[in-house]
């Protein structure tokens, strides 16, 4: 095991710092290892509650604010070399530094600071985060955004350059997002993250003067630790939290916003100690084209892990095969003794950050800690055993992060800085020259994006085939395509539904009650953008409006999704097109949309030029490899979302046979309120949305009159859904619902702020029976595993008697499971409507379309939180 007793006294004595803040002078001490570089590096107290118990450090938690930090400057990176406090000057009382990174050049050396705490001011009005930059040179220190209304607009953190001098960083801003919420009439906000717990931090960029600075990524939580790879892509932390699938995992991005990609690790989450939950903290690219990380637990109080290379070119995940089996391969510990990240003993301690020499060494900077325990019987500090014995719990001693000087290959390890007790060396980097990234020009609308597009704010999607997955067809695309073969009834995808998610602010800008939510908090609240017809070959190609997080959803002819639910936020900038093979499950981890690892295609498209597709419209010429979609935009124009599901057979070619069936499922069919925009309905547009509420548009169905009556206005019978489902029939009797589902807008005993009928179609519901007159729960006897009868018992597990001396039964209340379920295909309401049902006819495909759409996004109560109650 190494450790700082494997470590020469004479380094250990030459190393200490005593911890001081102030500048030193004199000659340097000629050190083992001389490196001519000046190095930067934060000492910080160990944070700790009323109780002394250690805060915790929390990656999903980026605005946190730990005071009493110092960034400081050394010459060179060496234990005798002067330290300056660059950051003295700046603030009296604790202040806080984190993030540090370093120009191309080693000349400039940015990073996030925020100002002490101000007494007897409100969370919202205390500093912010904001990001600062030094020159080593000129020796000027400067906040970036120099602005301070600018500045606190809000936390900015995790700066990079760019190769052109610009800076990108994380933040909770959020630019662009709060600009287009003023197109929805709504106040600019930060919306918070899908767990609906903080504001979402996304990437932003800036110039070096904080200058014209623009959102680039448009996830709905959040978009962490910006690094600059050596081709010019901007790699990050991406949390991946919709409908709470919690991933963080690694993405690439181009510096304009485009080409969004994941990159490696969303499936390879548990490659902790023991398989434990890990994170790929502070990529960074090495120069060997791995990536390095710090492999360690979300959040806990040992505030590291381990060292850990990537091999992202080579690899998307961890394992060689799905699940996690098979070997080992994207990704290899490059400590040099055992690292464990899930909080126990680690025999080689823990690295709290690493940044690599730039030198062609394999030598990194890291910030180390020791593991060390608390010695029962005296509560002194040793190091941690070699072994454990079974009995043994031992207590971990706070950390002692110190900066060091770490060779992987050679498995030596040299001091810069030992910290004191109660503190630590945070995170340290190099000033040094390095290669600078290849630079990626923003494309210029007109020449590198359609002008047009831009002009619009929409991008364009652009999929090969529903049909194929991970580079399979699993549904005979060729003859799905050919009209002969197939008819439109015989296809299983026919539209693509596009949802948006909605912002939600915080308590201080709305407080509304968190019932809006409905059901499932998690699936958060959605809008639907829009539909756009699938074509025959599974192809699409549709305009979405831009800089917005969407998904998508393949639904079938009556508007019910059929494939499961997409829960990645997609984006797309201004002109850009996106282009995807096909579409893949939560299971599979072929690494989707990352172009350089794209699996071939299962669909050629067009086998040749100048014919039309086979049996399809003589007039309609493909081009070779073209999809029906991309031929329809070539010669009719790109296509746009539309609000209703509407289909009319374009490529059947009428020599052939006849034509198939339209479909029209128009919102201008419902009799109820319509869940959007009148001016919309003709003339759809990008800023048109479907926003349903239960209130609002769903209990109308159930309360909508669909009576009978004769020539003489006599009502022959009331099919009026509230007519039969309800607990009180038309003479004002009480009665057993029908079918034992109330339908009506009482108050439900679930939950008051729903109605009685949200409750009973979503959530199990009790069994009624009308006893004398009241109608009462059904109740039966509980049985244990075994189905033996369970009777009630005292503290000492001996039966409780009756009167008579009877053991008394545990009752339980019988329930019926709910009529809907997660999707309406899966659903048992649906098929009560459909030919043959009971209820044959009684809600018009419209109504059903609408029920249907509002199931799949959530069966959220509310979908905008302003439409909600207050709390």
């Amino acid at each position: 095991m190494k450790s700082l007793r494997a470590v020469p006294l004479l380094l250990l004595v030459a190393a200490c710092s005593g911890g001081g803040s102030s500048s030193s002078s004199g000659e340097q001490a000629e050190d083992p290892v001389v490196v001519d570089y000046p190095i930067a590096f934060v000492r910080r107290q160990l944070n700790k509650d009323d109780e002394g118990a250690l805060e915790q450090d929390n990656q999903y938690q980026p605005q946190d604010f730990f005071p009493g930090a110092e960034l400081i400057l050394k010459d060179r990176a060496t234990a005798s070399a002067a330290e300056t406090v660059i950051t003295a000057e700046i603030f009296t009382g604790d202040y806080d530094v984190k993030d540090l990174n370093t120009s191309a050049d080693g000349q400039r050396l940015v990073f996030a600071m925020r100002a002490p705490e101000l007494e007897n001011v409100d969370d919202d009005e205390q500093p912010t985060w904001n990001i600062w930059l030094y020159d080593l040179e000129t020796k000027e220190l400067k906040r970036v955004i120099q602005s301070d209304l600018i500045a606190e607009e809000g936390q900015d953190v995790a700066p990079a350059f760019l190769p052109d001098g610009r800076i990108v960083f994380s933040s909770s801003r959020q630019r662009r997002a709060r600009a287009l919420l003023l197109d929805d009439n709504k106040p600019q906000f930060s919306a918070l993250t899908d767990d609906q717990d903080e504001p979402a931090f996304v990437l932003h960029v800036m110039e070096a003067d904080g200058s014209d600075i623009r959102q680039i990524s448009f996830n709905q939580s959040h978009d962490l630790n910006p690094t600059v790879l050596n081709n010019g892509r901007i790699l990050f932390n991406r949390w991946d939290n919709a409908a709470g699938v919690d991933r963080l995992s690694l993405y690439t991005i181009k510096p304009d916003g485009s080409d969004l990609s994941f990159h490696y690790g969303y499936h390879s989450q548990e490659t902790g100690t023991e398989n434990s939950l890990a994170t790929f903290s502070r990529p960074r690219e090495m120069p060997d084209g791995r990536l390095l990380v710090n492999l360690r637990s979300p959040s806990g109080v040992s505030y590291g892990g381990d060292l850990v290379a990537i091999d992202g070119i080579n690899y998307s995940e961890a394992y060689s095969e799905a699940g996690g089996e098979g070997d080992l391969v994207g990704q290899a510990s490059i400590a040099f003794a055992e690292v464990t990240t899930d909080g126990t003993l680690s025999p080689h301690g823990t690295f709290s950050t690493a940044w690599p020499f730039y030198d062609g060494t394999s030598r990194l900077l890291v910030s180390w800690s020791e593991c060390r325990i608390v010695e029962e019987e005296t509560e002194l500090l040793r190091p941690c055993p070699e072994t454990l014995g079974e009995e043994e719990e031992p207590v971990l001693a706070d950390p002692l992060y110190g900066l060091w000087i770490y060779d992987y290959v050679a498995g030596t390890q040299l001091p810069i800085i030992v910290a004191e007790e109660g503190e630590m060396i945070s995170e340290g980097v190099t000033l040094e020259p390095r290669t600078e990234p290849a630079y990626i020009p923003d494309p210029i609308p007109g020449i590198d994006v359609d002008g047009d597009l831009v002009q619009e704010s929409v991008g364009i999607l652009d999929i090969r085939s529903v049909y194929d997955f991970d580079g399979e067809d699993i549904a005979g695309i060729e003859t799905l395509a050919d009209p002969a073969m197939t008819t439109a009834d015989e296809r299983p995808a026919r539209f693509l539904r596009i949802v948006k998610a909605v912002a939600i602010p915080d308590d201080d800008t709305l407080d509304f009650d968190g019932s809006a939510f409905g059901r499932n908090r998690s699936q958060g609240m959605r809008e639907i953008l829009g539909y756009t017809p699938i074509q025959p070959d599974g192809s699409v190609r549709v305009k979405i409006p831009a800089d917005t997080p969407f998904a998508i959803s393949v639904i079938d002819a009556e508007g019910k999704r059929v494939f499961e639910q997409h829960n990645n936020w997609l984006q797309l900038r201004p002109g850009e097109v996106r282009s995807c093979v096909g579409c893949h499950t939560s299971e599979s981890e072929v690494a989707h949309g990352r172009v350089d690892m794209e699996l071939e295609s299962a669909w050629s498209g067009s086998p040749t030029s100048a014919a039309p597709f086979v049996n399809t419209e003589p007039a309609l010429l493909a081009e070779m490899g073209e999809t029906m979609a991309q031929l329809l935009a070539r010669i009719v124009g790109e296509a746009g979302l539309k609000g209703d599901i509407h289909f009319s057979d374009v490529w059947t070619d009428p020599a052939v046979r006849v034509k198939d069936t339209d479909i029209s499922l128009a919102y201008a069919d419902l009799l109820t309120e319509i869940p959007a925009p009148l001016a919309c309905l003709d003339n759809w547009g990008s800023s048109c949305r479907s926003v349903i509420h239960y209130e609002q548009h769903i209990q109308p169905i159930w309360e909508l009159p669909r009576q009978v009556v004769d020539n003489a206005g006599t009502v022959i019978s009331d099919n009026t859904c509230t007519a039969c489902h309800s607990p009180v029939d038309a003479a004002g009797a009480t009665r057993v619902p029908a079918a034992q589902l109330d339908l009506t807008a009482s108050a439900s005993s679930v939950n008051d702020a729903w109605f009685t009928s949200y409750a009973e179609l979503l959530v199990d519901s009790p069994i009624l029976d009308l006893v004398g007159g009241i109608l009462t729960p059904r109740l039966r006897q509980e049985t244990d595993n075994q189905g033996n009868p369970v009777f009630e018992t005292d503290e000492d597990g001996n039966l409780i008697l009756d009167a008579n001396g009877n053991p008394i039964p545990v009752m339980i209340v019988v329930t019926t499971s709910s009529v809907m379920a997660e999707t309406a295909v899966e659903s048992a309401f649906f098929p009560i409507f459909s030919t043959g049902g009971a209820h044959t006819g009684l809600l018009n495909p419209a109504e059903l379309r609408l029920i249907a759409e509002w199931l799949d996004i959530g069966a959220q109560y509310y979908n905008d939180p302003f439409a909600a109650p207050a709390d």
